[in-house]
This record gives C-alpha cells, structure tokens and sequence, in this order.
C-alpha cells in the first residue's frame, strides 16, 4: 500500500510581507487555516534569532488558532529551546541560521556539531516534540542523526531544485539513497526547499519520504491564484506521484 506523502506549508513568507510595510497585514494565522482547509497535513514556522519574518506572537497565535500539527524550525541555540519547551509545538526542526543569508542556504551541519546538539535533542525530545534535523543527504548527516537520537531528518532540496540535467539526477540519486539510509535506521525522512509544481514530482516519488515542506514557492504562486489553489495543485501534483 502506498503512504500518504504528507505536506507541511511554511507561511514564513507572508510575515514577510507584513513586516515590510508593518501593521498587521497579511496575518500569517490566516495563511495557516486557509492552507489547512486546501489540504496541508502540517503548519512550518521559523522564529529566526534576528525576527525578520514570523515573531513570537505569531508562534503564540499559531499554537492557540491551528488544529494542524505546527512545525518550529529553529535555530540550535539556548533561546530557541527555551521557547520551544514553553510552546511545546509537534516538532521542531534545527536548521542552520546565518544573519546574511537571505534564507536558510543548505543543512545543519549536525556531524560536526554533535556535542552542541545532543542536550538540545534530548531536552525537546523528553518534552515530546518531534525533533527534526535539517541536513544534506549525505551519510555522514543521516550517521550523525541516527547517533543524536532524532527521530526524523528533513533534506536540503536545494541543490537538487537548482541544478539541471545529469548533476540534477545525481542529486536525487543521492537524496534517494539518503532517505533509504534514514528509514533502515528508524528515521523518518522528509524534504524540502526550493520545490515547485515543475521540480517536485521526483522527490515526492522517492517511496521513504513522508513529508515535504514547502514554503516559498506556494505564497510567490499565490499572488497570482490564491493560496487555496496553490496548495491544492501542489497537493495534488505529489499525489500524483505517488
């Protein structure tokens, strides 16, 4: 029987929108419950150090109006345990975090870190939040999760969704691979970044993957079709591959 890819919609994007004119609209809340009754399994969040899009009362408003599991990506630093363990999301997923960067530019490296990370997995994880590590879908990642105790890892997408032909194909060989090492191991993988309507059919078809975030791509196509539609035609694009 084939599994229900599930999708997460990251509503970062609309905060964003607010915060460059300020006030308080467009409301990321209501992206939320609109996305939800398109058919998103999950809700993405990510409470950035710096607060450039999504605020703390925006996580406090998605916890309270939301029946979809929410998903906090975060940063692995002391002030974002500490408001996950009060807010006690579904999950929470570590992701690299530069102030620079535009938006998040590949995976947590989670091998190289392993003693930073290994109180903060342990302290969401005995709080019963999901944790997730965002990684590259490299051995060395998928080990050290597996080492760290997390009981999921989302892959960076990105290089796959930027590159073209052979390099293209290999990326998703690599990202296949990847999330049949996480599954042998007791692992569920996800995936995400930079996925669109022409790009994600591939990586939705990759049988371990349970769980696809997008974000990004889906508020950009609302602007021109509304964000019920754009989340339905992606619903429907990944069951289509499955």
């Amino acid at each position: 029987m084939t599994v229900r890819l599930r999708l997460g919609v990251n509503i970062d994007h609309v905060a964003t929108v607010r915060n460059a004119r300020g006030g308080d609209l467009p409301d990321p809340v209501r992206a939320a419950e609109l996305a939800a009754k398109a058919g998103a399994d999950g809700i993405t969040a990510h409470l950035r150090e710096d607060r450039r899009h999504i605020t703390d009362s925006d996580i406090e408003r998605l916890m309270a109006a939301i029946s979809l599991p929410l998903n906090l990506e975060m940063a692995a630093t002391a002030e974002m345990v500490a408001i996950a363990l009060r807010h006690r999301p579904h999950a929470a997923c570590i992701v690299p975090e530069r102030r620079q960067e535009r938006t998040t530019e590949g995976g947590l490296d989670a091998d190289g870190h392993r003693e930073t990370l290994a109180p903060m997995v342990k302290a969401l994880g005995d709080a019963g939040i999901r944790v997730s590590l965002f990684i590259e879908p490299t051995a060395a990642q998928v080990e050290a999760a597996i080492a760290l105790g997390a009981p999921v890892v989302e892959f960076h997408t990105g290089r796959y969704a930027h590159r073209t032909g052979a390099a293209r194909a290999d990326e998703l060989q690599r990202i296949a691979d990847m999330a049949a090492l996480a599954a042998k191991n007791g692992i569920e993988p996800h995936a995400g970044h930079g996925l669109t309507y022409d790009n994600v059919a591939p990586v939705a078809a990759i049988p371990q993957i349970a769980e696809l975030n997008i974000g990004h791509f889906l508020i950009g196509e609302a602007i021109f079709v509304g964000l019920k539609e754009a989340v339905k035609q992606m619903r429907a694009a990944m069951d289509a591959a499955r």
